[in-house]
């Protein structure tokens, strides 16, 4: 049976990709830090067939017992400090987190398991202020615009070079904003589904910003995907559904499809909300991923408007 290494695995993407790949088959082993045992919800589906492991990303020696312990041949690292807003205020954790966390893999594989895949999670923040407004491919210079892109950057960036200098098996994908969370009210699509569901003003900070909204399906079977193809080393993708629309009608969209009658608030941020210099928000970010489409035959199955009613659902029913 063939094991895999999940970091993250209790994260919004890490738990749907472990839940993914242990109905698939796979031998599955996810890494949580010894707070995360705490909660394990987003995994009871599969729990029972999951190895954990404690480690912490940020340990050199941690991450090289996860790895010895686990023998993987494919290593997902999903794991990483997210939240945007968050890294303007407090970025060291995320220097810490999403660089050297990033870096003990990289050499913890070259050191025990060089035959290992890994398969890196960037993300599209990477690619930040850019002049154009068409769809950025991969080859775009990168040009981060929050401390949290500069540590992605940083860790996407140190990968490509072990590639090359090291002989890392390696596959990086950048996917754009990703909905379809069921405990989190903190990002864009559930704040304003979760905010609209019970009555409240709707704030949008940047209505005019574009972007792309990926349904968390989609955004799981292009992880899988390149773990399952050898074309897939030593490549970088970005991984987009291609439906591009403002701030401001995501929330109409949202609205529309509750009948939500209140109020929405645009160009202000909620009350008491971590602020992002919204005068230094990059204000066009959409990916051209037709790499990954004729490379490995990735394709979005999951519209904005299904993938929209199936997170309402999820919202609704746990507000009722």
């Amino acid at each position: 049976m063939t094991n895999v290494l999940v970091t993250g695995c209790t994260g919004f993407i890490g738990s749907n990709l472990t839940c993914r790949l242990v109905e698939a088959g796979y031998n599955v082993y996810g890494l949580v830090r010894h707070a995360s045992r705490r909660d394990l919800k987003p995994l009871d589906q599969v729990l029972d067939r999951v190895h954990l492991v404690e480690g912490d990303l940020t340990q050199y020696h941690s991450v090289c017992s996860a790895i010895t312990s686990s023998k993987p041949q494919f290593i997902l690292h999903i794991g990483a400090l997210t939240p945007v807003r968050l890294s303007f205020e407090d970025p060291f954790p995320y220097l810490s987190t999403n660089i050297n966390g990033t870096v003990n893999f990289v050499h913890a594989i070259s050191e025990f398991c060089p035959k290992t895949r890994l398969i890196f999670a960037s993300t599209a923040e990477v690619y930040g202020w850019q002049k154009q407004r068409e769809p950025y491919k991969e080859d775009l210079p990168l040009n981060p615009a929050s401390p949290y892109a500069v540590s992605k950057e940083a860790a996407d960036r140190y990968v490509q070079m072990a590639m090359k200098v090291y002989g890392l098996r390696a596959t990086i994908l950048r996917p754009n904003n990703t909905y379809g969370r069921k405990g989190e009210r903190n990002f864009l699509t559930e704040y304003i589904i979760s905010t609209m569901l019970r009555g409240e003003t709707c704030y949008v900070g940047t209505p005019d910003s574009v972007r792309d909204y990926m349904f968390v399906d989609d955004h799981v079977s292009a992880y899988v995907l390149s773990m399952e193809s050898d074309k897939a080393v030593g490549e970088v993708f970005n991984v987009s559904p291609g439906n591009p629309v403002t701030n401001r009608e995501l929330a109409e969209t949202v609205s529309k499809v509750l009948g939500f009658k209140g109020k929405i608030v645009y160009g202000s941020y909620p009350p008491g909300y971590p602020q992002r210099p919204s005068i230094w928000d990059p204000d066009y970010l959409v990916l051209d991923s037709s790499k990954i489409r004729s490379v490995l035959g990735w394709k979005p199955c999951v519209s904005l408007t299904e993938g929209l009613g199936k997170t309402v659902d999820h919202w609704r029913s746990v507000s009722t």
